[in-house]
């Protein structure tokens, strides 16, 4: 249940675990960070917490440290990095428009106020939704910056399947943007099906890109601000698997019966950076 308490609370508590663990071992240099589902929110969000300036100067476009160690790889695995709200961001919700909005209004009474954070109706003292905020830097907060932080930042996401997290969500990009899948060819990932590298892209950029006019608003400003770092994109499907219908937990392994995903791991595993 204390997933349920909110984004910011999940990531207040990652990040005073992290300091712990850190203020024990100061022989660490390194840190890299993995998540799964709102565990990848509650990682950026700790992150932003734990984001140290070089040399104390704050600039948003140095590259710091995260709590004082080298940042290297942060890895999100079916995370909904663009919330929950949007058609078809809920596969479970089978694309309704109708069903959506109505998933808008009672999602805070089953989801509490984890679920308002991934449906963007929060309104914390009038400020705007916390996953808008979390593309940018945003008071004491390096949300960007941090990200920026590490060598490597890396998205793995459920193109078809995962009735949780939709596949636009989990791979930061506008339905536009979706690539034609073709069936792997490789033996060693089976089911990894498409591989690219997205590009950092600087702010005057990131305006001109704005031309869906189908887009939410609220999801291309998240879009464009996540876009401002670079990202590898991993899309991954579980189709002709006889547990396809829990793609949401075989692409982590979550049951060691449900293991069609031990590929994917096997991925993450081969091109983790030390």
């Amino acid at each position: 249940m204390l997933t349920l308490d909110g984004v910011d609370v999940m990531g207040e508590r990652l990040a005073d675990e992290v300091l712990d663990v850190v203020s024990r071992r100061p022989e660490l240099t390194k840190i890299s960070f993995l998540a799964h589902s709102v565990g990848g929110l509650a990682a950026r969000y700790a992150i932003a917490k734990l984001y140290r300036h070089p040399d104390g100067v704050s600039d948003g476009n140095a590259k710091g440290t995260i709590c004082g160690l080298e940042a290297i790889n942060f890895i999100t695995v079916a995370t909904p990095h663009l919330g929950s709200r949007g058609n078809k961001q809920v596969p479970l919700l089978f694309g309704s428009l109708a069903m959506e909005k109505v998933a808008c209004r009672v999602v805070h009474w089953i989801f509490r106020r984890t679920g308002k954070h991934l449906f963007l109706t929060d309104d914390d003292e009038g400020q705007p939704p916390l996953l808008q905020r979390m593309v940018e830097d945003h008071g004491d907060l390096y949300f960007i910056s941090a990200l920026r932080a590490f060598k490597r930042r890396v998205v793995y996401a459920n193109a078809d399947c995962d009735h949780i997290v939709g596949w636009r969500t989990s791979s930061i990009r506008r339905n536009t943007e979706l690539p034609e899948l073709a069936v792997s060819s490789s033996e060693k990932y089976p089911h990894i099906v498409h591989e690219e590298y997205s590009e950092e892209i600087d702010d005057e950029k990131c305006q001109d890109s704005m031309t869906d006019c189908n887009l939410d608003i609220l999801e291309e400003k998240m879009v464009t601000g996540l876009r401002r770092v670079s990202w590898e994109k991993v899309d991954v499907s579980f189709q002709s698997s006889i547990t396809s219908f829990a793609a949401h937990s075989i692409i982590q392994v979550k049951y060691a019966f449900m293991n069609d995903g031990a590929d994917v791991i096997q991925h993450i595993i081969d091109h983790f950076q030390l």
